[in-house]
């Protein structure tokens, strides 16, 4: 891939503005994967409807996640996002089609039992890329207000590249074949399988699309993506026109571990691997919004031989009452067992080597970015970076079904663009240690201790 056809979006309203003119152009077809839809944003909604109505031949398909585009929203009214896409499904019949993913790890007794708050608990849809002809941006946000305003993430954007979103439509389409569709209850699609199910005010239905059980297609569902990688080897990583100066490498890495594929998982044990024993002195810079970092890449971390500087977000939430308000407290508890590993393999920075670890705080914002970035020996700037919806935590590695990417270039220019983008996260944070640990306000109850405790142990 030739990296002019590569653009990092830096704020949540640049990559707004960025999909609704995407989407306002769009000719042929829309791809949307996402967690959800936020209700709140008519004007998407509107410039889905303009763009259907102006072209005739566009095709808009969806892949997103039924419990959370199914819960119900705020306030009154308070539609969920299979009902707010109700009216672009009756208008064009044929032309959109929407299909939602529900995870196959919450079965029997327990998913009768589990309020709707909470499903999302057992696994979620987390993929998000937003394509429109032959144009894709790859994030991790959600196409919600907040994501479009004031919750900073990721966005990288390719440009003309029709065989990158051929990947995207095979991808999307062998996990409708294991998703509900989106239909209205009127469809004679509902009948079609004993499974279909029907909202409760009868205005939607989510019909199944053949006889296996909802919640037990994992085999089935892992051979296929299986197939899919075969089918796009070596063309995902290559793609191209041969007139062009090749410079850029990008792998498309599927991680769900509910149905036995560990690609990122696998990819990132390699290439942490390889810098240990290869190049050495290499700067890794790591963010996620989230932070639970998965056991395996801790693990890395406290090895000699490479330097990390870690970005997570501020818990700025203390003293929020019931149950969430033990979500802050339960990632200070893991980041302060982190930096605990961290004090004990004697890897904690000295301004130079080691490990650094720093919060993320803006006012009136909140953070939802993820990512790697890899500076080699040698090198100003990151030549490698991973992106997409990983929050490279348990959850992501063994729960959710995520879509992320390595990308490996050899441009000065995208290198240096990579490091702004680093700079860029980086400005608004400050360096922690032994002095905030001891603060009132970072102690942990008993019960959120034993709480994590079980949640954690029950994602491996």
């Amino acid at each position: 891939m030739a990296s002019k056809h590569i653009r990092i979006i830096e704020e949540p309203r640049m990559f707004y503005e960025s999909l609704l003119r995407m989407v306002r152009n769009a000719k042929r077809r829309i791809l949307i994967s996402s967690l959800y839809i936020g209700t709140e944003n008519q004007e998407l909604f509107q410039a889905l409807g303009d763009a259907l109505r102006n072209n005739p031949r566009l095709q808009v398909q969806m892949q997103l996640d039924l419990n959370r585009s199914t819960r119900l929203g705020h306030g009154t009214p308070s539609p969920s996002t299979a009902h707010s896409l109700l009216p672009l499904l009756s208008e064009f019949p044929g032309r959109v089609k929407i299909h939602m993913f529900r995870s196959p790890k919450l079965k029997g007794l327990m998913a009768k039992l589990v309020p709707p708050r909470f499903n999302e608990g057992w696994g979620t849809w987390h993929a998000k890329i937003y394509g429109v002809d032959d144009d894709v941006i790859m994030t991790g946000a959600n196409a919600n207000l907040s994501y479009f305003h004031n919750r900073q993430d990721r966005y990288i954007q390719i440009i003309d590249q029709p065989q990158l979103v051929v990947y995207f439509t095979s991808f999307i389409d062998s996990f409708a074949r294991f998703s509900y569709q989106l239909v209205p209850a009127s469809s004679p699609q509902v009948s079609l399988s004993p499974h279909s199910q029907t909202s409760p005010d009868g205005s939607y239905a989510l019909s199944w699309p053949h006889q296996s059980h909802p919640t037990a297609f994992e085999s089935q569902a892992g051979d296929t993506l299986r197939t899919l990688r075969k089918q796009f080897e070596p063309a995902s990583s290559n793609i191209t026109d041969p007139n062009e100066d090749l410079d850029t490498v990008f792998y498309p890495l599927v991680q769900s571990g509910i149905m036995g594929i560990r690609e990122e998982e696998e990819a990132l044990e390699a290439l942490f691997k390889h810098l240990i024993k290869d190049h050495r002195g290499s700067q890794v810079d790591l963010t996620s919004g989230y932070f639970a970092l998965y056991k395996p890449y801790q693990d890395h971390t406290l090895k000699d031989g490479v330097d990390w500087r870690i970005l997570l977000q501020a818990n700025g939430f203390y003293g929020s009452k019931g149950l969430s308000g033990r979500i802050p407290d339960g990632y200070t508890l893991l980041e302060q067992r982190f930096w605990a590993r961290v004090i004990r393999a004697r890897r904690e920075s000295n301004g130079y080597h080691g490990v650094e670890l720093s919060e993320w705080e803006k006012n009136g914002w909140t953070y939802h970015a993820k990512g790697i970035w890899i500076t080699p020996p040698d090198f100003y700037h990151p030549t490698i970076t991973l992106f997409g919806s990983t929050n490279l935590n348990s959850r992501s590695a063994n729960l959710d079904t995520e879509l992320s990417f390595l990308l490996h270039t050899r441009s000065s220019t995208l290198q240096q663009r990579l490091d702004e983008e680093v700079r860029w996260l980086w400005k608004d944070s400050r360096t922690v240690g032994a002095k905030e640990w001891i603060e009132d306000r970072r102690r942990v109850p008993f019960g959120t201790r034993l709480l994590v405790d079980f949640i954690v142990g029950s994602m491996l």
